[in-house]
């Protein structure tokens, strides 16, 4: 790994039975490798266990499309800048089904576009929540009307359980893999642009109150 931590990053044979029993269960499981967060919260096995829970809940059950999950996170990775959070996460977002292009352009703080509603209600939604701490009615009722209340339950909880993973990756350093390349570095959170639904005639933007803008 790249970097040093501002913590200890144990390896298997440091752990104690209690951390190396969630260690397995974590490798063994998904996400079938421990390098994000969970190499702090392992110093606390009960937080950690409960940690790993939640989030391969959020992270692989949730009622959204796996893109959309995805889209969600990156999102939230690159609002706070989070390293290892945006190199897991925008390959697994393109990998989902979420355009390379958009994933570039969110990377890069330029104007997503995306062909499908879908994807600019998640990415809108989870924008403004980031930016503001709220979400305007029209952004909210998008994705209640398409998935649910339980969607929108979730697509929230998603949203804040990987702002927690951000800052706990940002705040105790936790490295890249050796090799990888990361954002550039940024002295706090970036503002996102408003996406944009490519192939309306003309391109529909929104703006930071959620209403559309021809």
């Amino acid at each position: 790994m790249s970097g040093a931590a501002r913590i200890p990053l144990l390896a298997a044979e440091q752990m104690t039975p209690d951390q190396r029993k969630l260690y397995d269960t974590v490798v063994a499981g998904p996400r079938g490798e421990m390098i994000g967060p969970l190499r702090a919260a392992i110093h606390s096995p009960e937080l950690a266990a409960l940690w790993s829970q939640f989030g391969e809940f959020l992270r692989f059950r949730t009622c959204l499309p796996k893109r959309l999950n995805e889209l969600a996170i990156v999102v939230t990775g690159r609002r706070w800048t989070s390293q290892v959070e945006w190199w897991v996460h925008a390959r697994a977002c393109v990998a989902a089904g979420v355009p390379q292009a958009a994933v570039d352009a969110i990377g890069e703080l330029r104007a997503s576009r995306f062909t499908d509603p879908a994807d600019l209600e998640v990415y809108e939604f989870t924008r403004l929540l980031q930016h503001t701490g709220q979400v305007p009615a029209a952004a909210y009722a998008a994705v209640k009307d398409r998935w649910g209340t339980r969607g929108v339950v979730e697509l929230g909880a998603v949203i804040g359980y990987y702002t927690m993973v951000s800052m706990t990756l940002n705040m105790h350093q936790l490295p890249l893999p050796d090799g990888a390349t990361g954002l550039p570095p940024e002295p706090g959170l970036v503002k996102l642009a408003p996406g944009v639904l490519w192939g309306a005639d003309p391109p529909v933007q929104r703006h930071a109150e959620g209403t559309q803008l021809a």
